[in-house]
């Protein structure tokens, strides 16, 4: 009978979809018209969107930065410019039947996007100084400015995050946001979470710089939107999108320390109809990095120390392709279908420096990744713009190979016999293990606009999504593997209730069914933003969240440590972490004729329960094993604080430093015999950035920039106890100072430009000076930069 039914009703559904697509094309024949064009600074600006606010009439200016309405509905209208990168600006015109009105917009450009649209903090489009949240925004000019090869060099330079390195032997690094690990970190991309706890390990190396338009940051608890693995913050990676013609070429070689080489080659380009409802933007990047090794710690045979050489890199060797593109299609201006795809190829190889196959080397990882993502979002609007029907998919597909091994050696065993048959089985069954990796979610989202709700307006939105991810992760020469589907089906539920023009009230709930927890996850939080004036809001936040006792991206890397590889396993009783977070902040920003200068304030607490954590839980013959487990709870507590300023357009200064304590509630044991500790090990107490830009005169460029990271405990294993015992290091202090010169030559002729740059990173050459510098390493003993002095050119051709 439902069936009957719903059949019977499928032909109006479809008619009233057609309706709303086309409606635009019956609408009533008035002879009322409007035309114009943009400029900014005396310039025409081409394919901005020019639309009548509150309906769904609009359209964009053409190549010459020209544009036309027709038939436009008779009475007293809002007229809207607006176009990414510049401030948008309304005109109140008057409407006449029969009658042709001619009207012009001068457009501002928008200066340190500090009321750019953002989406990532309520999923719906927002002005940062409207969102009851903080989002902070990483543009490519940022990226450009510090030479940010892909976003985890970026990520650096964002309030509240830290991005380190986490193993000598293969680089793979980690996000951390207000002090928590990299599970805590929800990271999507163009807002899906495709970036799966695989990805993870080294997926911020893997995307490149030139991919990315911008990325949206949101610190704290963000589980009520996007679920699982949200409680430290969300970073949104939005890829290039297609608002303007142009194209992109550069060529950089970069000198490690005077003895490797990293070579990069980018290329971008954009291409629109002419009409400007259709646009593609495609990238394209090939890198090629030698081995590097830094000097370190040798321990003789008489347990002295010496500082060498050792043949082993500290920076593993990288061959990397990467591809891909976003298709936006507009049919009707209350329409729009935009797709992208990624590919992403990677060798990377650490340990000792040879030409050997990985099982031939005395201790080696190799990494070979071939990943696919893409995605597919379809949005309408109707009800006179107030309602919006976003449909979604979207997925990755993952192959990797790899090694993870050490080749026997006679030291490590009593009798020649036990090295012989150890070297003979490694050579018959050496540890090269295999992953396959896919993750797929679709969901749907309704938005909704009250323009008169108890005084004010609301935007509700409602939506339903499902994520599936599958990993296989073997070596079987270790017994290990990880065989883990996770399934998880979602409804959320948001109120972004405009109360005033100085209230705003944030709340939301979303609940989760996953299939590794026996009951259904509720996850609420609220926001609350006063507006003082234009230019200073206050706001608050509470919000909870979740991690499912699943395994993520550190749970699966294989390291080198006390002599043998360290691996982990989830514990069998392993339940969901649960935390509750608050963060209350100012923001304050003021703009005059010359200047704008601000700064952000903001203090964070995150109360976790039934943290996880590794508990070591002995050796085998292959080396150290870990449980994770849950552990009494922790509290990550601590203050940020940015400023920001621009004079003239000549001068801009970016800046923020963090002070925050991360501590378990009762101390946990971190290695085998030692003393348990509260404090998190690798997260430093203090740390912040700073990027200073000059533009002194027209096409000159210069920037510096510095990261400094405060003191944090780490945890060392030493291969040879009777030698050097196990034990923990505090790490001193450090600070990166880095510089970047770039001069563009107008190309008229060619209607392009063509801009040399260089620059040094890490001017001082501080870098970690403790490395094991041996076959039995450590591996995962790194706290230092993630480059030693590096010094750069390079050349760009672009459209001007």
């Amino acid at each position: 009978m439902q069936l009957n039914k719903m059949k019977k009703s499928t032909p109006f559904i479809i008619s009233a979809v057609l309706w709303l697509s086309l409606h635009p094309l019956f609408a009533q024949k008035t002879d009322a018209n409007i035309f114009g064009d943009v400029k900014s600074n005396g310039v025409h600006i081409p394919f901005v969107t020019i639309a009548l606010k509150g309906t769904s009439i609009g359209t964009t200016t053409d190549n010459t930065g020209h544009y036309m309405l027709t038939n436009l509905p008779v009475g007293k209208q809002t007229l809207v410019a607006q176009c990414v990168g510049y401030k948008p600006q309304e005109k109140v015109i008057e409407i006449e039947a029969g009658k042709s009105v001619e009207i012009n917009f001068e457009i501002e450009e928008e200066i340190m996007y500090l009321n750019d649209v953002v989406v990532t903090g309520t999923r719906t489009f927002k002005r940062r100084t409207e969102t009851p949240v903080v989002v902070n925004i990483l543009d490519n000019k940022s990226l450009n400015a510090v030479q940010a090869c892909n976003i985890s060099e970026g990520l650096r330079f964002q309030p509240g995050l830290r991005v380190e390195t986490d193993c000598q032997t293969c680089s793979y690094t980690q996000l951390r946001m207000n002090g928590l690990g990299g599970g805590y970190s929800q990271i999507l991309i163009n807002g899906r979470p495709v970036f799966s706890p695989l990805i993870g390990l080294y997926g911020m190396e893997q995307i490149p710089s030139n991919m990315v338009e911008r990325i949206e940051v949101v610190r704290g608890g963000g589980s009520a939107l996007y679920g699982s693995s949200a409680i430290g913050g969300t970073v949104n990676v939005i890829t290039q999108i297609p608002t303007k013609p142009g194209y992109e070429v550069s060529l950089t070689t970069n000198s490690i320390n005077g003895e490797a080489a990293d070579n990069v080659l980018t290329a971008n380009t954009t291409m629109l109809s002419a009409n400007g409802k259709a646009g593609v933007s495609l990238f394209a990047n090939r890198r090629v990095r030698d081995f590097y090794d830094h000097p370190g710690i040798t321990l003789g045979e008489d347990g002295s120390i010496i500082g060498e050489k050792d043949n082993f890199s500290e920076l593993p060797a990288l061959e990397s392709n990467s591809f891909g593109g976003n298709l936006i299609f507009t049919p009707t201006y209350n329409q729009k279908l935009e797709a992208n795809f990624t590919s992403l190829y990677e060798y990377r190889y650490g340990g000792e420096m040879t030409k050997k196959e990985a099982h031939l080397a005395k201790q080696s990882e190799e990494r070979t990744h071939n990943i696919l993502m893409g995605g597919l979002d379809y949005q309408i609007n109707f009800n006179h713009d107030n309602s919006s029907l976003i449909s979604y998919m979207a997925g990755q597909k993952t192959r990797r190979n790899h090694y993870t091994g050490l080749y026997p050696v006679s030291s490590d065993f009593d009798t020649s016999e036990e090295f012989a048959e150890a070297e003979r089985n490694h050579l018959e069954d050496p540890p090269y293990g295999y992953t396959r990796n896919y993750t797929l979610q679709g969901g749907v989202q309704l938005n909704h606009r009250l323009d008169y709700f108890i005084g004010g307006t609301n935007v509700l939105t409602a939506g339903a999504e499902y994520l599936l991810d599958d990993i296989q992760d073997s070596i079987p020469h270790y017994r290990y593997g990880t065989d883990q589907t996770t399934k998880n089906a979602a409804l959320f539920l948001q109120s972004d209730w405009k109360i005033s023009n100085t209230f705003t009230l944030l709340t939301g709930i979303r609940g989760d069914k996953h299939n590794f927890i026996e009951h259904i996850i509720l996850s609420p939080r609220a926001s609350i933003l006063y507006r003082l004036k234009n230019y200073t809001q206050f706001r608050f936040t509470w919000g909870t969240g979740f991690r499912a006792p699943q395994a993520f991206d550190t749970d699966m890397h294989i390291a080198f440590a006390g002599g043998g590889i360290s691996r982990i396993s989830l514990a069998p009783n392993l339940k969901e972490e649960r935390s509750n977070s608050f963060s209350g902040s100012v923001n304050f920003d003021k703009a005059t004729e010359n200047y704008i200068y601000g700064f952000t304030l903001e203090g964070f607490y995150t109360r976790l329960n039934d943290a996880f954590h590794l508990q070591p839980v002995g050796k085998d013959e292959f080396g150290e094993q870990f449980e994770k487990q849950n552990g009494p709870g922790a509290t990550v507590k601590g203050a940020t604080l940015e400023v920001r300023g621009n004079y003239r357009q000549k001068v801009q200064l970016e800046s923020g430093f963090t002070w925050q304590k991360s501590l378990h509630s009762e101390a946990v044991e971190n290695i085998e015999g030692l003393e348990p500790k509260r404090e998190f090990l690798r997260t430093p107490d203090r740390y912040g950035y700073a990027i200073l830009s000059l533009f002194p005169v027209k096409n000159l460029n210069v920037s510096i920039s510095t990261l400094y990271t405060g003191k944090m405990i780490l945890a060392k294993f030493s291969p040879n106890t009777t030698l050097q015992s196990n034990e923990y290091r505090t790490s001193p202090s450090f600070t990166e100072i880095s510089a970047k010169v770039g001069y563009t030559f107008a190309l008229p002729f060619l209607e392009s430009g063509l801009e040399l740059f260089a620059g040094v990173k890490n001017i001082g050459n501080f870098y970690q000076d403790d490395f094991d510098n041996y076959r039995n390493r450590d591996s995962n003993y790194v706290w230092g930069p993630g480059l030693p002095r590096t010094i750069y050119m390079g050349i760009k051709v672009m459209a001007l």
